[in-house]
């Protein structure tokens, strides 16, 4: 979001070419029949027999509100993303730099074998000097340490500090480098990699919206992580730490990654550990990338939506629905399932933010309850469905993530967590401010002149 400039510069160059809107996600997904099939999962041992996953799945029931959202939707998923449900993981919820770059410094020191990390933004400030400092002290101690950065993401970030990474031994390797002769794989600039990912010992991982900068150095409630009131506008933002059997899904679309953008060859390492059992939740770990026929975690949220039955909560920091988002929060309102959304008051990104308000007006008259983040900068990418079906990742309800960019997320099943992304959602609901349709249709004109000229822009944003 922060390099948008390069963005706008591309869409003048190619926004003439695209004379219709582009169909992000097949019908196949987003089909309301009930799929006959249990879709598989798997544990720490391997495979689940089908007996075995739908014990699971029927204590998720039975431990839920009232919702048919498993029977209706995870088969479906299953089949749209390709990589399967696990269980037996430890999952827990990160609000915020402070509490996740306390959680990621304390994985980071511990490693023994590798740390993988990919990023769209690491700057060179004093968050970004103690990230590096980190990982140059376990390269040296013989822990092999591989960066993916994404080139937009960097651009404002010196050549010096990847110089002083690769020197120690790290492997660095560039996003598809703007420099089209730095390009390893053909000039891409448009695709971006937009994961947040960081990987110790393929057997811990992060993984949500926050980037490696100083902006997250403060609360989102005003407060750093010493106590003293920010100086600077606080970054909302919320990631996951996750053990168990996902890790190793997750360390493949690492993998996956390093090789496609012809990454030097890997070195004998541990990247598969034996995984043990290290709690309950269900999880699975989506990636997508537009080099697919379609987003798999746009598809999934989508049929998500379409399932829900009695509740859709979404956080979510830039937000420019295409018209079968628009249409299924809509249709999901009129069918009676309570949708709030909680969107920024403020933002780091003037043509987003426009573009999004732009399609308020259809989506209040259609029963959908917005609401705008006060005081922070929101950066958050969280959903959550019938109190169930929760996901956590890196991908904004955007054009951009739908269709240019490489993004990841985890989705987690159950109740318990549910609640506890519901708890946060309470207490960012606290400090939102309603938007009523009574108050939205008196907006000033030069505001709706600000939300036509933004729409021109919105396949690029």
């Amino acid at each position: 979001m922060r390099r948008a400039k390069l963005f706008l510069a591309l869409g003048a160059v190619y926004i003439a070419g695209c004379s219709s809107l582009p169909t992000f996600v097949p019908d196949v997904a987003r089909r309301s029949a009930r799929p006959s099939q249990v879709p598989p999962i798997t544990s720490a041992r391997g495979p689940l027999s089908a007996a075995q996953s739908k014990a699971i799945l029927d204590r998720l029931k039975q431990r839920s509100p009232d919702t048919n959202i498993f029977d209706r939707h995870l088969a479906l998923e299953e089949a749209i993303v390709g990589s399967p449900l696990t269980t037996g993981n430890d999952v827990r919820l990160l609000q915020d730099g402070p509490a996740t770059y306390s959680a990621m410094f304390a994985a980071l020191r511990a490693a023994k074998d590798h740390i993988h990390m990919e990023t769209f933004i690491l700057d060179d400030d004093e968050v970004g000097q103690q990230f590096a400092q980190v990982l140059i002290d376990k390269q040296r101690a013989g822990v092999q340490v591989r960066l993916i950065h994404d080139s937009v993401g960097t651009l404002g970030t010196p050549a010096a500090f990847f110089k002083r990474l690769t020197d120690s031994g790290i492997k660095v390797l560039e996003f598809n480098p703007v420099n089209p002769l730095a390009a390893r794989k053909g000039w891409q600039v448009n695709q971006r990699d937009h994961r947040k990912l960081l990987i110790v010992d393929g057997e811990s991982a992060f993984l949500g919206g926050i980037n490696i900068s100083g902006v997250y150095s403060g609360g989102s409630f005003g407060y750093s992580a010493n106590g003293a009131v920010a100086a600077t506008q606080p970054w909302r933002d919320t990631d996951l730490q996750l053990k168990g059997p996902v890790v190793a899904e997750l360390q493949k679309l690492f993998l996956a990654a390093w090789e496609r953008q012809k990454g030097e060859p890997l070195v004998e390492a541990n990247h598969f550990p034996q995984l043990v059992t290290a709690g309950k939740q269900v999880v699975r770990a989506i990636g997508s990338s537009p080099e697919e026929q379609y987003s798999h975690i746009y598809a999934t949220l989508l049929s998500a939506i379409t399932s829900a039955e009695t509740s859709v909560s979404i956080t979510n920091a830039y937000f420019v629905p295409d018209p079968q988002l628009l249409a299924a929060l809509s249709a999901a309102a009129q069918r009676g399932v309570t949708v709030k959304l909680i969107l920024p008051a403020q933002t780091d990104s003037w043509l987003v933010f426009h573009a999004g308000r732009s399609y308020f007006a259809p989506l209040l008259r259609a029963g959908v309850k917005i609401y705008q983040r006060r005081g922070v900068i929101l950066h958050s990418k969280t959903a959550l469905i019938d109190g169930v079906w929760a996901t956590v990742g890196s991908t904004n309800l955007n054009w951009r993530s739908f269709l240019h960019n490489h993004e990841l997320n985890a989705v987690v099943l159950g109740a318990e967590f549910g609640a506890q992304v519901q708890l946060a959602f309470d207490k960012d609901l606290a400090a939102s401010d309603e938007v009523t349709l009574e108050k939205w249709e008196l907006r000033a004109i030069d505001s709706r002149a600000k939300e036509l000229f933004a729409r021109v822009w919105e396949y690029w944003l």
